[in-house]
């Protein structure tokens, strides 16, 4: 028995280093990586990232109302009030990778990238519900656009790229304060870096010096997020859970500054864009920004461990939000998700029968506008929850999770452009009781 207990013991404690390890080296590669290649996350604070795990993505966006997937927990950070159906020690990290093509109606682009997309752990604290923290991802900028020009005869481009993102920090607490009903709320570190940048290219024949000016913009600050849910058995195979989830008009702090330099036109790729003198500041200011009131409602109906079907209804007012001079400003954001998934038989010795097979639809009315019309975004979605060994003796079992978005935003007309993508989601699920004494032999 004492071997037994050693060896578990040792198990949690190289589990827990390496999450440790790789939450705190994931927390730079978060702020630093973009994994957008859209042309409108130029706009306000870039492409929005929503707190969402491959499990809640394969359905389509489903997850205010979700408390358990396939009769268990899995963590769901968009509403805390979950917390308080943790049973075990959850541990959840994966990987976000994307292929997006690009059409106008004179050329197309393709670009692909990928990137961490979160790590988080969740706790159980018994009859005082369950904690979480992690880190994910906020939203992010990825653009390159040009256009034309002469000056003296000299033929010019002008080139407008973006890159950087904005990383949360998060930690929550979820309770049950009487029978079905629950409320939670997260407390959560927003910070990062937005890089725009204009350049002006000169033909090397041309004698003419380029320039380029980077406007800088340090986000920070603290944002908070609630929710509660209230689940109803309808008899003992069927439930039925109501959820909503909303945030706050939090503030937080930018930092701008405006960097210009002069650089040599050169025909080598490797020596472009090299400065010719020193960068100079022309301009920094600060600013509080107050982020949109957020609200999500959704409700699922769920039986048992075979399958589960919801609908989430999400609103954001981005109208008030304070873009950048110059800037096109925002509109109210309204978004519908349906989906679900199934698993045709959890205690079939054969494997296929333990899947759990997820599909969903959702829709986008996004804060974009341009040239007068609203930027939509809609996507198919599926997804699959692979199970891997079970511990007989903790309990503990774990699960590869993932899933795929196709989907389209925008379209071509009005000078708009079209993005049609695929998004791929892969996130490993370990659930294990940490601080649980084996029982004597």
């Amino acid at each position: 028995m004492q071997k037994r207990f050693t060896s578990s013991l040792r198990n949690k404690s190289l589990q827990l280093l390496l999450a440790g390890g790789i939450l705190a080296s994931s927390t730079t590669a978060f702020a630093q990586k973009t994994t957008s290649a859209s042309p409108y996350s130029q706009f306000g604070l870039g492409q929005m990232r929503e707190d969402l795990l491959p499990q809640y993505r394969g359905m389509g966006g489903v997850n205010t109302a979700v408390r358990r997937i396939n009769g268990v927990y899995n963590t769901n950070p968009s509403n805390p009030a979950s917390y308080s159906a943790t049973q075990f020690t959850t541990f959840d990290a994966g990987l976000y990778g994307n292929y997006t093509q690009l059409n106008s109606t004179t050329r197309s682009d393709n670009t692909a990238d990928f990137a961490f997309s979160h790590i988080t752990m969740t706790f159980p604290m018994k009859r005082f519900g369950g904690i979480s923290l992690g880190i994910l991802p906020y939203s992010d900028i990825g653009y390159r656009t040009s256009s034309t020009g002469t000056v003296n005869s000299d033929p010019y481009t002008k080139v407008f790229t973006g890159e950087g993102g904005l990383t949360k920090a998060y930690a929550g607490w979820g309770v049950r304060i009487v029978k079905g009903l629950s409320i939670g709320a997260n407390m959560s570190y927003l910070f990062g870096t937005l890089n725009d940048y204009s350049r002006v290219e000169f033909l090397p024949s041309s004698g003419a010096l380029n320039t380029q000016q980077q406007n800088k913009r340090e986000i920070q600050g603290i944002i908070f997020d609630y929710g509660l849910q209230y689940e109803q058995p309808l008899n003992r195979e069927y439930s039925l859970i109501v959820g909503y989830s909303g945030s706050f008009n939090n503030d937080i702090k930018e930092r701008a500054t405006i960097f210009n330099t002069r650089v040599t036109p050169s025909t080598d790729p490797d020596n472009q864009n090299i400065p010719l003198d020193s960068t100079y500041v022309s301009d920094r200011s600060s600013r509080h920004l107050t982020l949109p009131l957020r609200h999500n409602v959704g409700i699922t109906l769920a039986r048992n461990n075979r399958w589960l079907i919801g609908a989430d209804f999400k609103y954001a007012d981005w109208s008030r939000f304070q873009t950048r001079a110059g800037e096109n400003e925002l509109r109210k954001n309204y978004g519908v998700a349906i989906g679900g998934q199934i698993t045709p038989d959890v205690t079939s010795l054969k494997y296929l029968n333990q899947v759990d097979y997820r599909v969903g639809f959702r829709y986008n009315k996004t804060q974009y506008f341009l040239s007068d019309q609203n930027i939509n975004d809609m996507a198919v979605t599926v997804g699959v929850g692979l199970p891997l060994a079970r511990n007989q003796f903790s309990g503990a079992f774990s699960k590869i999770n993932f899933s795929a978005e196709f989907g389209q935003m925008g379209k071509i007309s009005n000078s708009l452009l079209r993005e049609r993508y695929i998004n791929f989601n892969i996130g490993f699920t370990l659930n294990d009781r940490w601080f649980r004494k084996p029982p004597l032999d």
